[in-house]
């Protein structure tokens, strides 16, 4: 790579760090690099293998391609319904990410679930963060607990529930019209 261009991808990973309010420390840590590394990277002093470049993205909670597009805004970005990331889960469900990359302190999902469709057979955990679920349209039962003495709660519009992922969940649409979710995990898990 040029100057000019190390000097643009240093930029890009100072901003996104500082967004995520992490130290060079920190990123070097996570990364697996001396923290001198991080800084000279930073300031276009130097480049940086790919592999070495996957660590840092990873660190960041972002993909390689994210460093290097120019034309994504660090900052405010609006992100059209249309437009939402689309997560692969269980048939009958549809999960979309709202908060967008880089994830800092919080991660922001919408879902929707059909009639008879669940978040799947079993209850499921995810890391150790707190998780608000709150019920925008529809009706589901929301599932709390380990086997044998789990809680059921019955959620409508407008209704909250706040848990840790770490205790294990499971939502459910019993009812005969769409449902509609938005799911809010602080600090943000490795999947949710």
């Amino acid at each position: 790579m040029t100057e000019p261009e190390n000097a643009r991808l240093g930029a890009r990973i100072r901003a996104y760090r500082n967004m995520r309010h992490m130290t060079v420390r920190a990123l070097a840590i996570q990364a697996k690099a001396s923290a001198s590394f991080i800084s000279q990277l930073e300031r276009g002093q130097t480049s940086s293998s790919i592999g070495m470049l996957r660590r840092i993205a990873s660190a960041l909670g972002l993909t390689v391609a994210d460093l290097f597009n120019e034309a994504d805004e660090i900052g405010h970005r609006v992100v059209r319904r249309e437009a939402r990331p689309e997560l692969h889960t269980a048939p009958g469900t549809r999960k979309f990410l709202i908060s967008q990359r880089p994830l800092q302190n919080v991660e922001i999902y919408a879902a929707e679930f059909d009639p008879g469709s669940s978040t799947g057979d079993e209850p499921y955990t995810h890391g150790d963060s707190q998780e608000i679920l709150l019920m925008l349209r529809g009706q589901v039962t929301l599932w709390l607990g380990p086997n044998g003495s789990t809680t059921a709660h019955v959620l409508k519009p407008g209704d909250s529930v706040e848990y840790r992922t770490s205790v294990p969940h499971r939502v459910l649409n019993e009812c005969d019209e769409t449902a509609e979710i938005l799911w809010v995990v602080s600090p943000p898990t490795t999947s949710a």
